[in-house]
């Protein structure tokens, strides 16, 4: 018998993604499962208010109420397999929870930024064909950009709150030395007082500092993720999370004990399965804006 455990370690799972999965603030925005790989995307548009008269009753408006299904597709497994005896002379070190632990950290996490910023990017230029920008930043430059995505964002209507700007640390360090930016540094007054020059928001926008690998324009996913031949470097994205949909459908997690008729041998087999996958809404497309190195 198999030991799930994502039931295990639900709560340190959790809290691991919370702290080091870069794009943790997306996920359904009210979208629905309809059925094991499809989920159902509502969208309902509402007519405008019209001329009232005295003489009594309302006036008739349209309600349009509209359903798209997006099917799934980023389905990853992988299994172990640890030799009773491994377990054993490493001191445990090759335990069910040390193997979940680095599996998580090196590669299921960053592999889930790393697919969905860059299923961001595809569907906005590919599906959608909208133009990312390509100026090429710099200390000078970087809130002007910035500024711009703004605005545009504040006349379409986008919500304030809640954009992220999710950055390389060389573009957060553009910003720190930005000559637009006003700096108030203070120190704690000990005599090896620390001072903290971190950004962590601008504009009331939180900032999110994305590793390098995890932020190309495309991956191979054959084993892990590598960038795609031809991959691109994104800069930055500013986006509102409600432009997007991240479905998580499916994770699981098993161990099966030396004996049992699925570890076929004298030893552990370790399993994991991550099933989900990214969209963006076509009536919200404004909430997003890409910077990335120009193609050749």
């Amino acid at each position: 018998m198999a030991i799930n455990y994502v039931t295990q370690f639900q709560t340190q799972l959790d809290q691991k993604y919370a702290q080091d999965l870069v794009t943790s603030d997306l996920g359904l925005n009210g979208a629905k499962f309809i059925n094991a790989q499809t989920i159902q995307i509502p969208t309902i548009t509402v007519s405008g208010y019209k001329e009232h008269s005295r003489a009594g009753g309302f006036k008739s408006g349209t309600i349009g109420n509209t359903f798209q299904a997006k099917t799934l597709a980023h389905d990853r497994d992988i299994s172990f397999f640890v030799d009773a005896m491994d377990v054993d002379e490493t001191n445990q070190v090759l335990s069910a929870a040390n193997i979940t632990n680095t599996f998580e950290t090196e590669q299921a996490i960053p592999e889930t930024d790393a697919y969905r910023l860059s299923k961001i990017y595809a569907d906005y230029k590919t599906t959608f064909s909208k133009t990312t920008d390509t100026t090429v930043l710099t200390k000078d430059n970087v809130l002007t950009v910035f500024d711009g995505w703004m605005e545009a964002m504040d006349d379409a209507g986008v919500p304030e709150d809640g954009r992220i700007l999710y950055c390389l640390a060389a573009v957060q360090t553009l910003i720190k030395n930005a000559s637009q930016v006003a700096r108030q540094i203070q120190a704690d007054g000990a005599a090896d007082g620390a001072i903290n020059r971190t950004i962590r928001s601008l504009d009331n926008v939180k900032i999110k500092t994305v590793p390098a690998g995890r932020f190309k324009t495309a991956y191979d996913f054959t084993e892990g993720f590598v960038p795609a031949v031809g991959a691109l470097q994104m800069n930055m994205m500013l986006v509102h999370p409600k432009s997007i949909i991240a479905a998580d459908k499916h994770s699981a997690i098993y161990l099966w004990a030396p004996g049992s008729s699925a570890s076929a041998g004298d030893g552990w087999l370790y399993q994991n399965r991550k099933y989900g996958d990214l969209f963006l809404l076509a009536n919200k497309l404004d909430g997003i804006k890409i910077n990335n190195v120009a193609g050749v």
